[in-house]
């Protein structure tokens, strides 16, 4: 079922224009009506605050594609319900009671609104666009048979998996942040130490990100050596501490000034430790 327009939903619904009733009350009637009964069961008109109407979603993912319709919304409310005197509105991240239906009945669903996505024709509309985004995640919630990534709420295809995919990327992406800064601050700890503090971590990310920084970090001191000095703030003395320890593998009170020097080289030694800069 395609989302309907904000403007012509909200037209057809006489008790919006009543001016005894309360907006809140008014817009949560309609809403159905309003965004279609698909997208209805994943967002709800929450508060009135002030000039804002503040809508509750059940995902983040939700909320950024409602966010398109922001001025869409505002209109039709500006058009139909000009008491409400809305100027703005919010989206906030809640539970969304569903709607119930049999499994059997969703699943029948699922195949005959997959059917139909794929004989349609090809959008003509930004708010066309929207409208079948919302259509194809709820078919895909049916196919699913209710699973959703537990970041963000989509439906999930894979049986085995507890995340989509770019929300997968985004954990992994932010677990080699937080490696990284660990084998920085405190090199010492090794894989052992390192994944205690970071959930989730396997040994081949861990190589991985190691691997990673000291190219980085040699990179860096190269830089310093061939312009034969140092930042003003000196941030390659802490780069060479950090990559000394994390390539010798050894704990620091095992490392003798041999090591530093066979590590960085000559030049790049006495560039740091050597003279005073």
């Amino acid at each position: 079922m395609s989302l309907l327009r904000f403007s012509e939903a909200c037209r057809n619904w006489a008790p919006l224009r009543d001016s005894h009733v309360e907006p809140l009350v008014a817009i949560t009637a309609a809403w159905p009506a309003i965004v279609g009964p698909q997208v209805a069961e994943h967002s709800r008109p929450l508060e009135v605050r002030g000039e804002t109407l503040i809508v509750a979603t059940r995902s983040s993912s939700w909320t950024h594609q409602l966010s398109f319709m922001t001025e869409q919304m505002l209109a039709a409310i500006a058009s139909d319900a000009p008491d409400a005197k809305i100027k703005r509105v919010r989206f906030r991240v809640g539970r969304i009671a569903p709607l119930r239906s049999e499994p059997a009945t969703r699943r029948q669903r699922g195949r005959v609104l997959k059917k139909a996505a794929e004989e349609r024709p090809p959008a003509q509309t930004l708010s066309e666009v929207i409208a079948r985004f919302q259509e194809d995640v709820r078919t895909a919630k049916i196919a699913s048979d209710g699973r959703l990534c537990r970041r963000c709420g989509v439906p999930l295809s894979d049986g085995r998996a507890t995340s989509c995919l770019p929300c997968l990327q985004a954990e992994t992406a932010e677990r080699h942040r937080a490696v990284a800064r660990l084998l920085f601050e405190a090199p010492w700890l090794g894989y052992a130490g390192i994944a205690v503090l970071v959930e989730g971590l396997t040994e081949r990310d861990y190589g991985l990100v190691r691997l990673k920084l000291l190219r980085r970090w040699w990179e860096t001191l190269q830089r310093a050596q061939r312009a034969r000095r140092l930042s003003p703030n000196g941030r390659e003395r802490l780069i060479a501490s950090s990559y000394v320890i994390l390539k010798s593998g050894l704990d620091p009170e095992h490392i003798v000034p041999a090591v530093v020097r066979n590590l960085l080289g000559d030049e790049l030694h006495d560039l740091i430790y050597g003279i005073s800069n």
